[in-house]
This record gives structure tokens, sequence and C-alpha cells, in this order.
């Protein structure tokens, strides 16, 4: 009887395996990109230790030099500060970035004129597609001082010219703004997914027992996404170290560094521009470790007190 049983399950194992082969295939090439782009780089990680010199090659006769690369980087002036920048600004990205999109779907899942609420839903969902080459060129011309949209409308009511991209004061909201503004509309598609998945029963059910609109949404609708609101904060919080360098790249200047320069404009002009490949993949290397831990963590407490789990 064992033995059937064995046989049997062998059998289904087979047809299984036969009959999910096609998604395993589509897999690959997947998986072959992941190796190239993703796995193969990591084998550079070994300049951090090295003094590098291009002409000698990765693996030529390279000086070692321990964690010498990471001292001398973390003793340089702008480090700290690019630092602080980076955390400061990616820290508020990460929370009105899922606030901003969760409040945006609840209130467009309000509507019930469904014509409406997918223009509206298209309309903030297209900046998501444009890049921060586009969009830069676009917010220098809204924002200049003197030109600009915004300062005109400023003007026009009694205020004075700000130079959004210019003044240390303005620069970092401004980042944190145009991004959450470029990319809630994502978000509140991701959100609304989530809405539609939610059993209609359970707000019939509140509604009978007394529940209004507000009571429904925070006690019926809010636990239902949140899965997929611990799910957008564990990924994220694998970003911690990442600010936007597309974006910061395309809007500051030297103006705005004491508010505006993160580790990436930092890596930029140390590793590109003053052809310090050592000290600058130090500081990749320590970014990479640095949301690693961080990413581990969030996942652990969002199955601790969530019971969330990926896998």
């Amino acid at each position: 009887m064992s033995a059937n049983k064995k046989k049997g399950k062998s059998k289904y194992t087979r047809a299984v395996f036969k009959r999910e082969l096609p998604l395993h295939l589509m897999l690959v090439p997947g998986l072959i990109l992941i190796a190239v782009f993703s796995y193969t780089p990591m084998a550079g990680l070994v300049i951090a230790f090295q003094n590098f010199i291009p002409s000698k090659g990765m693996f030529g006769d390279q000086q070692w030099v321990g964690l010498q690369n990471f001292s001398y980087v973390f003793s340089l002036p702008g480090f700290e500060q690019a630092l602080k920048n980076t955390i400061v600004i990616a820290f508020w990205k990460i929370l009105l970035g899922l606030v901003v999109p969760i409040a945006f779907a609840l209130l467009l899942n309000e509507i019930h004129r469904n014509g409406f609420k997918r223009t509206v839903q298209t309309i903030v969902y297209l900046p998501y597609f444009l890049s921060w080459v586009v969009l830069g060129g676009i917010f220098l011309d809204l924002l200049s001082p003197s030109t600009g949209i915004v300062n005109q409308l400023i003007t026009a009511l009694g205020g004075k010219n700000i130079f959004f991209l210019g003044d240390n004061r303005y620069f970092q909201p401004t980042l944190i703004l145009t991004d959450v503004w470029k990319n809630f509309g994502y978000g509140a598609i991701v959100y609304l997914a989530a809405i539609l998945t939610i059993d209609t029963d359970l707000y019939e059910a509140a509604s009978i027992d007394g529940a209004n609109r507000w009571k429904q949404t925070w006690h019926v609708t809010l636990p239902g996404m949140r899965m997929i609101i611990v799910l957008m904060l564990v990924l994220s919080l694998g970003n911690v170290l990442n600010a936007g360098f597309d974006q910061v790249f395309n809007l500051y200047s030297k103006a705005v560094y004491e508010s505006g320069d993160i580790l990436d404009t930092f890596v930029y002009r140390l590793g590109l521009i003053d052809a310090q490949y050592g000290p600058a993949t130090a500081v990749g290397l320590f970014k990479s470790v640095i949301s690693t831990v961080f990413i581990s963590v969030s996942y652990f407490l969002a199955y601790k007190f969530a019971d969330y789990r990926i896998f």
C-alpha cells in the first residue's frame, strides 16, 4: 500500500512539473538577466579593499589595503552631510510614498462613476512613466525664480520669489514633494487592486451593525489592505539609503550641496569625476550592507507582528 502511494505521488509530481514547465521556462530570461547584471558585478566589490589602479585589472597585481578605503571615506568632510541628507530624504519619501497613495486610493474608491474614476486614475498614473531627465527640465522651468509659473503665481498673490532649486531651505521639500507627485499614482493603483479583493459581505455586515463610511474604511478596508501595505513597506525599507539619484542629479547644483547632496551623488563625484574607485566602491558596499540589514529586520518584524511572509 505504501509503495502504491509513493508511486501515485511520484506520478502526480511529474504531472504537475510537466504542466508547470512552460511557466518555469518563462522565468529563465529573467534569471539570466539577474545573474548577468546583479550577481556577476558583485565580483567588483573587491575594489573596496584595494588601492585600485584600472590599468592593472580588477584581479591583477593590486595593492590590498583592508578597510583603509572605508576609513578614508568616513573621514571626508562631505560624507556625514550626504549620509544625513540621504536618510532624511529617503525617510520622508518612504513615509509619504505610503500615506499619500493609500489616502488617494481610499478617496478614489468612494467614487462610483466608473468613467470619471478611470480618467482620474489614468491622469495621476502618467507621470510615473516619465523619466527624471524629462521631469527635471520641466521642473526647472516651472520653478524658475524669474520666469517660472509657480513664482509668477506667488508674486501675483503678493508673495516673494522663491528659489526652490537653489535655496537649501526649500530644496529638500521640493525633492520630496515632486517625487511623491510622480509616484503616488502607481502606488494608488496597487492599493486599489488590494481594495477590490476585500469581500463585499464585510461592508454589508458593517453597515447592518451601524457603521458609517468612515468606520467601514477604518475597520474593514484598511485591515483588508494590511498585507499589501506591509509588503510595500518591507520593499521600500530596502531603499532607505537610496534617496533617488536620477531625481537629485537632474535637479541639484553646488548651491544646494548642503541639503541635496546624497550618497549616490557623492559616490558619482568620488568615483567617476575624481577617479577614486576604491573609496567609491566602499561607499556602495556600505550602502548595500545597511540596506540588507534594514530589509531583513523589517521582514522579521512584519512576520512577527503582522504574520506576513513573502515565502
